[in-house]
């Protein structure tokens, strides 16, 4: 049947493919055996009637078959049993094409060529094998963010497939048409982890122009690279490429690089430092100590290391013996001799 639909649509000259075909094949089993039903089947059984007859042949093409409208005649059933085939054949026409609709839509996500329907996510510009699946493992690890992962021509499909949370575009990384692709204008973060520092710094030009007001972390291999940056984007957060865990706190927590780099810097307006508990200490647990250094030095407690591992943020009830060391941040050094005067 759908030979000779074909034939006949060449000899016509008319183009059936895709979804054509199927439609065609319907509309020529409908025409067909309504002009076969209104010959053959007596006029009292009202099947041929317009107002009928399209019922009828939904009804038995999809072999449902209520039937409340059924031909009594010999050759009228022989017509319904060609609708019936009809129907089939239709039917497996359109799921094919459906199949084939939706595979080709699923491979054209693969091949991160299809706009993507995101707001509120991260976006991550450029693809490293290994390095990345760990960035995006933690980017995802809580289920918070989607993430778009922009990767070059080279990268020929989605390297994470099975993520669900990962959704791929692919293309010039620079160009604007990759911007609009990932929704750069409505995400919350883009991370650009670029192939060296001169394209991450174009990647962020082609950002910035696409969201001034997106939250942009960058990796770079100099730092010194960070003032080059900063005349893209005020804002930008940069870190040294080769800490990428840094990349994934920034993007999830915006301003953590900022804090980092002043407990780094020595200048930096709170600085860490450690202490072993003297003799005679009074405060016997990390909760006490902890409310005695804020309340006295502004002072706050990170971690301890007693005779074991050290325990960074333990429990507040934890026992301080003495000679465990303490670790913290101020303003400055505290002289254990502070401690003994205040006890």
């Amino acid at each position: 049947m759908p030979f000779l639909v074909y034939r006949l649509s060449r000899f016509l000259r008319l183009r059936l493919h895709g979804w054509r075909l199927p439609l065609a094949v319907a509309a020529f089993v409908f025409l067909t055996s309504w002009l076969a039903m209104f010959l053959v089947e007596p006029a009292e059984t009202g099947i041929a009637a317009p107002g009928t007859y399209w019922w009828y042949f939904v009804v038995t093409s999809a072999t449902v078959g209520y039937g409340d409208v059924f031909p009594t005649s010999a050759v009228g059933r022989v017509v319904g049993l060609y609708v019936i085939v009809g129907g089939i054949v239709t039917l497996t026409l359109l799921f094919t094409q459906l199949a084939s609709a939706l595979q080709s839509i699923r491979g054209r996500r693969m091949r991160g060529v299809v706009p993507l329907d995101l707001s509120d996510h991260v976006v991550l510009l450029g693809y490293w094998p290994g390095r990345t699946e760990r960035i995006i493992a933690e980017l995802t690890a809580e289920g918070r963010f989607q993430v778009a992962l922009c990767a070059w021509d080279d990268v020929q499909e989605n390297p994470l497939p099975d993520n669900p949370a990962i959704h791929f575009v692919r293309g010039d990384l620079t160009n604007e048409d990759v911007m609009t692709r990932a929704c750069v204008q409505a995400a919350r973060t883009a991370v650009l982890d670029g192939r060296d520092d001169n394209e991450t710094l174009a990647i962020a030009v082609a950002v910035d122009h696409a969201n001034p007001d997106i939250h942009l972390v960058a990796a770079v291999r100099d730092l010194g690279r960070r003032e080059n940056l900063r005349y893209v984007n005020e804002g930008v957060q940069v870190v040294q490429w080769h800490m990428p865990f840094l990349l994934t706190e920034e993007a999830t927590d915006p301003g953590i690089t900022q804090i980092y780099n002043d407990l780094m810097s020595s200048g930096g307006h709170g600085n860490t430092y450690s202490m072993r508990v003297p003799a005679g200490f009074p405060h016997a647990t990390f909760g006490d100590c902890q409310t005695h250094f804020g309340r006295t030095f502004g002072a706050t407690l990170l971690a301890l290391r007693g005779d074991r591992d050290l325990v960074v943020s333990p429990p507040w009830d934890t026992p301080v013996p003495e000679g465990t060391t303490l670790y913290y941040v101020a303003g400055r050094r505290i002289d254990v001799r502070q401690l003994a005067a205040r006890r």
